[in-house]
């Protein structure tokens, strides 16, 4: 008896979904991406229980007759491509033919369309792959798909889906992807019979690209422009003020088609080069235009990988044209002054450590005008309108000589291994140069004073200590609705390190009170990357991870930045703020605080010892 079988066509149905259904958006993708390539000007998306229950995608498209209608349900059955070449010469979104009956497979599906050669409609019913009814019936030119308890005959790929919340998010966040590159049609998303977004066609493209990337990047878009007999790319990049802590915001079109190219984002790094932070993402939207045999969109079953025959020449277009862009912008921002601007002599008595309760330094345009430049580059306290940098030299009340204040108990150190050393000044303006009597240090200002304030706020939380600052003008953020949704599961436990805020309206939040340690230029920024971090933590098993990332996030935004002259005082109080730490050798994420070479390595090093 032969081992190898036919498998029946209910199976092999049901493993073409695995491969292109992995989760309601999957079927939103397919289901939209049919639409556009029916000429629909307005689509509209219903989904129930983050699409367990229902989804709908009705459009104003060509539709189909009845014929149509049938073979579009069985596999392999396009309108796309007849031959060899066209396969190789992709100008549409779909072409398979897998979609509907892969969908129809594993849910409860019902397609009612119809052309404007037809006076009546055509409905098909299927369930679990099985045909169950064909009939005539009125409706209006063009076609809706509703696809009702997906997975229901699949109790294992079912039971793998998200919460409700996440898997509205990954909906949301698929429309907006597709609704980025088409602004001609209008899109509509409804979940539980409530329109949760709503893009109506803009005739300027950059309106439907602002709107996506927020408020925040709307006025820092520079325009791309570049062409030749390869390729031709258009879009807009955010300027490099403009960062995010994870590549979400970095959008990729091929021929209108959303493409997670590693050559093109590769690409658009390099042209960045030199003016983006290690760990930070920018902001940008592409268009590239490729002849259509000159890439090879069947790549993979989503269709969301592709292959370009001349991938050097498309990698050097997109680098060159960002690269191209990003210099055009700043040397148009570039203007001489008007009169030499006093630059601070560090030298000069410093102002920077008067006591944050009782001293207010006036707006940055009275401090400029002063002329009293002694403060170096940033200011050292805690007032509501600007950046807040706790470091208060101590002189009644040396760090070596007094108990911590937070607990009453002398410092474990008896030595202080930061406290002691001789500072001998600072290089480049980021690292704290000390030596020992026996070594020579370089201390990462930023990832000290980082530590000094993680472990301040961590003690904070710990103890109940909510130490927070209310904002003049709340600020409203929008978010990424995965972002949006991962934000409402730790509101209230955000209130417990200092943030008050609340959801606002869709995906929008507004931020009322901060850490009292956080200035209010870094607000935004701040909530954004929490955001971005914590959207893979669950609230209740990991809490404490997500309250971490928070804390450090936070402590990050208040630390010194590189590139900030310190005087000898401010250099001094930091390293005995750094003894009383824990862990006083590692920044929250780990990297090192200190780098210590030796008096034998550096006499090595010169080839005075063996």
């Amino acid at each position: 008896m032969s081992r190898i079988k036919i498998l029946p066509e209910n199976i092999s149905n049901k493993i073409a979904a695995g491969e292109i259904v992995s989760r309601p958006a999957s079927v939103v993708k397919e289901l939209i991406e049919n639409s556009l390539d029916a000429d629909s000007t307005r689509i509209i998306v219903e989904i129930g229980q983050g699409g367990r229950s229902l989804i709908r995608v009705s459009d104003n498209g060509t539709g189909m007759g009845r014929d149509d209608a049938l073979l579009a349900i069985e596999r392999y059955a396009t309108s796309k491509i007849f031959t060899d070449a066209d396969l190789f010469s992709i100008k549409t979104l779909g072409f398979r033919g897998e979609a509907l009956p892969s969908i129809a497979a594993v849910s409860r599906f019902t397609l009612e369309t119809r052309d404007s050669s037809s006076e009546t409609g055509t409905r098909v019913v299927i369930e679990g792959g099985k045909l169950k009814d064909v009939s005539e019936i009125g409706a209006p030119k063009g076609t809706l798909i509703s696809v009702a308890q997906l997975f229901f005959n699949m109790p294992a790929r079912r039971k793998f889906l998200k919460t409700v919340g996440t898997e509205t998010a990954h909906i949301a966040d698929t429309v907006t992807t597709i609704a980025l590159s088409r602004p001609d049609v209008g899109f509509r998303l409804i979940h539980n019979e409530k329109t949760v977004k709503n893009w109506t066609p803009v005739p300027d493209p950059f309106d439907r690209v602002a709107e996506i990337l927020g408020k925040d990047a709307r006025n820092e878009l520079y325009p791309l422009a570049f062409g030749d007999e390869s390729v031709s790319l258009s879009g807009w990049i955010a300027s490099p003020r403009i960062t995010r802590s994870a590549s979400k915001d970095i959008y990729v079109y091929v021929n209108s088609r959303f493409v997670k190219d590693r050559i093109i984002q590769h690409a658009l790094f390099e042209g960045y080069s030199g003016k983006l932070m290690k760990g930070h993402f920018p902001a940008a939207v592409l268009f590239l235009k490729v002849p259509a045999d000159q890439v090879d969109v069947n790549v993979h079953p989503a269709k969301n990988e592709v292959r370009f025959a001349r991938q050097n020449r498309i990698h050097g277009a997109v680098a060159k044209a960002v690269s191209d862009a990003l210099t055009h912008a700043e040397r148009g921002k570039w203007a001489l002054p008007e009169k030499p601007v006093k630059l601070p002599h560090l030298s000069e008595p410093d102002t920077c450590f008067k006591d944050p309760e009782k001293e207010m330094f006036p707006p940055l345009t009275d401090f400029i005008r002063s002329g009293n430049f002694s403060t170096p580059s940033f200011s050292l306290r805690e007032g509501k309108a600007e950046k807040n940098v706790v470091i208060q030299a101590e002189a009644e009340h040396p760090p070596a000589e007094r108990k911590s204040a937070d607990t009453g108990q002398t410092s474990l150190w008896e030595k202080k291994p930061f406290g002691d050393l001789h500072i001998i000044g600072q290089f480049h303006g980021t690292y704290i140069l000390c030596e020992s009597a026996e070594s020579l240090m370089l201390i990462d200002q930023h990832a000290a004073h980082e530590r000094i304030f993680f472990e301040k706020l961590k003690r904070q939380y710990q103890e109940g200590q909510k130490a927070s600052q209310s904002l003049l003008i709340p600020e409203v953020i929008e978010l990424g609705w995965i972002e949006a949704e991962a934000v409402e599961k730790f509101l209230s436990y955000f209130e417990e390190i200092g943030f008050e805020i609340e959801a606002f309206s869709g995906n929008t939040v507004v931020v009322k009170s901060v850490p009292a340690l956080l200035g209010q230029g870094e607000v935004r920024s701040l909530v954004l990357e929490i955001a971005e971090k914590i959207r893979a933590f669950d609230a209740v098993s990991e809490l404490e991870k997500a309250m971490d990332e928070c804390l450090m996030l936070t402590a990050c935004h208040c630390a010194i930045r590189a590139n900030q002259q310190l005087s000898f005082e401010q250099i001094r109080t930091l390293l005995h703020q750094l003894d009383e730490c824990e862990n006083p050798f590692h920044c929250p994420h780990g990297r090192p605080i200190r780098i210590n070479w030796t008096l034998r390595l550096i006499e090595k090093s010169f080839k005075r010892t063996d």
